[in-house]
């Protein structure tokens, strides 16, 4: 019986993977939210591979590294730690242009002194991190950070690059001849709206006494409920356009 189960579980895991990389290929369109594909890359990540959390760094037009996607508010610390600092997985795969992996953190001091206790603290004991590139490009790096489940394996390492490939090539597929041009006023685009969905975040933390995750996640099930760009709901949570209850309550109505 439990080979059955093994087998149903791993048909499963196939089906699901490739959902999320079709949904991921469907950013292959000339009009696409980057902001929206980024989110997808790091919560497919989340949900498929088990692992705790995860963020992402992309370098914009002028070399400059921002922090754009994270699964929740330790990821997002970790990847501006590591911004901040100069130190951790993600920098290194961004200087080398290769995966990094981590199987244990309380073994990675020497190599990041600052970066292993930071993480250790936050509750991760491993990392692995893979590079966002195409081709010669590296454009960032995604984090992929385990509390106490067991270090990635190989396959699912696998997986982690497969997924961060495609989400690439949905960034770079609109190249023109100024590349520069296009990759910075669309990952300035992202970056906008990230900092409206920081803002509407603490909108709906502030009217609901809830915590930054719990409001992330609110806002991201209704903007999916509703068939609605996360960015567009966020911008119209901040302009005082949409109740901050209508996103709150949303989950406890009926659809």
């Amino acid at each position: 019986m439990g080979k059955v189960e093994d087998g149903k579980r791993s048909t499963d895991l196939d089906t699901q993977l490739a959902e999320r990389l079709v949904s991921l290929a469907d950013t292959l369109v000339e009009d696409y939210d980057v902001m929206e594909l980024l989110n997808r890359l790091v919560f497919s990540c989340v949900e498929l591979l088990g692992v705790s959390a995860a963020g992402l760094l992309l370098v914009d037009g002028d070399g400059k590294l921002k922090p754009l996607a994270f699964s929740d508010e330790d990821a997002k610390f970790l990847e501006l730690f590591q911004l901040q600092n100069g130190e951790g997985p993600c920098m290194d795969v961004l200087r080398s242009g290769a995966a990094v992996t981590a199987t244990d953190l309380t073994q990675t001091r020497t190599r990041w002194p600052l970066f292993a206790p930071a993480a250790l603290a936050h509750g991760f004991h491993s990392v692995q991190a893979v590079p966002m590139r195409l081709r010669g490009t590296c454009i960032g790096g995604l984090n992929l950070f385990a509390a106490d489940q067991p270090p990635m394996g190989e396959a699912d390492q696998k997986v982690a690059q497969a997924m961060a490939d495609m989400a690439t090539i949905g960034i770079l597929q609109q190249r023109s001849r100024d590349q520069a041009a296009v990759l910075a006023a669309q990952l300035q685009q992202a970056l906008d709206s990230r900092i409206v969905i920081e803002q509407a975040k603490g909108v709906l933390a502030g009217r609901a006494n809830v915590d930054p995750n719990e409001a992330f996640h609110a806002l991201r099930d209704f903007a999916r409920t509703t068939n609605q760009r996360l960015g567009a709901v966020a911008a119209l949570l901040v302009q005082r356009q949409l109740d901050a209850d209508a996103v709150l309550n949303r989950q406890t109505r009926p659809s």
